[in-house]
């Protein structure tokens, strides 16, 4: 990378001019449950980058509901990059001008280097039989996801169930609206984040099935064993990109943007996709992708922007104070 190369001659003091001293500590502020994931990222970018520079970084993380972690950012956490699950978290701090309006158009697939869907964890055996979204309106199941208010997580949760609804119910908004009321009862209390959410299902016993991405379900599995919980994949989900930006006025205020860049494309790196793709995330590289094919069920996927529209009207019509959320979401 060229500017790797020019950040090697700048550490060494070659014909550099007089410049802010680069920094040598990055904070990655991410969703709540990828600190398993950025962890080991982490731990391969910054060996490889200290080995193309010669400058030895910390990587600092800060995990929770993306929600929460933009109005942070917004209230003063100095995050260089954001690695989030949801669109419209990036594009709210791209509104309190924090980050640039060009964000999508910095990195490949719209600055998302992998992506995931809701599915589903049960208890072991699967008791209650639940396969499928009509499932969670049983009488005799508990639902388990965090707040769509400050979870990007459960925000694909609610997505997915709508769009589910729209088609069986053939978009018969009085069916639709009832049957996202009764999901939404089945829920005995919602955790702020997605791994609260776990912690609720797993670690405290409470609910009959958890929603949350597949990675986390699967990682979730394998860590407690089928003796404990299983994963269920749906018939139809919804595809979640995981989008990612450079914080452009904390990097340019910490002359950190060359290690923050850096940072962000070695996510697409096959060494990097690679590291994604073992933590049961869907990866854009083709090869990484077919490589670990055996792992991840072939699943139909409702695209987000062909259901709903963009995220600025997903944002307006569903996210919004009094919107479609609020309506089934009331008195929760």
């Amino acid at each position: 990378m060229k500017k790797l190369v020019l950040a090697s001659v700048l550490a060494l003091g070659l014909g550099a001019p007089a410049v802010q001293a680069q920094p040598t500590t990055l904070l990655n502020v991410s969703y709540d449950i990828a600190r398993e994931l950025f962890a080991a990222v982490n731990e391969a970018f910054v060996p490889y980058y200290e080995e193309q520079t010669g400058i030895a970084l910390s990587i600092e993380q800060s995990h929770a509901g993306t929600s929460a972690q933009a109005r942070a950012i917004i209230e003063g956490l100095e995050a260089d990059v954001v690695t989030f699950n949801q669109a419209t978290d990036i594009e709210l701090l791209e509104v309190n001008g924090l980050v640039g309006e060009d964000w999508r158009e910095r990195l490949p697939n719209n600055a998302s280097p992998y992506y995931s869907l809701p599915a589903f964890l049960v208890r072991a055996g699967n008791p209650k039989n639940i396969q499928d979204w009509d499932d969670l309106v049983r009488d005799d199941v508990e639902v388990i996801f965090p707040n769509p208010k400050t979870s990007g997580n459960a925000r694909y949760t609610y997505l997915a169930a709508r769009a589910y609804a729209e088609e069986v119910f053939g978009g018969d908004q009085a069916q639709v609206e009832d049957y996202l009321r009764n999901v939404f009862l089945s829920v005995p209390g919602f955790p702020t984040g997605g791994r609260a959410a776990t912690t609720a299902f797993v670690e405290q016993g409470i609910g009959d099935v958890l929603i949350t991405f597949e990675s986390e379900v699967n990682n979730i599995r394998d860590e407690f064993g089928t003796g404990v919980v299983e994963a269920v994949v749906p018939s139809v989900s919804l595809k979640a990109d995981f989008p990612v930006a450079v914080v452009d006025a904390v990097v340019d205020a910490r002359g950190s943007r060359d290690i923050a860049e850096d940072y962000l494309e070695f996510l697409y790196t096959p060494e990097g996709q690679d590291i994604v793709a073992s933590f049961y995330y869907r990866v854009t590289n083709e090869d990484v992708a077919a490589a670990y094919a055996d792992m991840l069920p072939d699943v139909r996927l409702f695209d987000p922007a062909e259901v709903f529209g963009t995220w600025d009207e997903i944002t307006t019509e569903h996210f919004a104070e009094g919107g479609l959320l609020d309506q089934v979401f009331v008195n929760q």
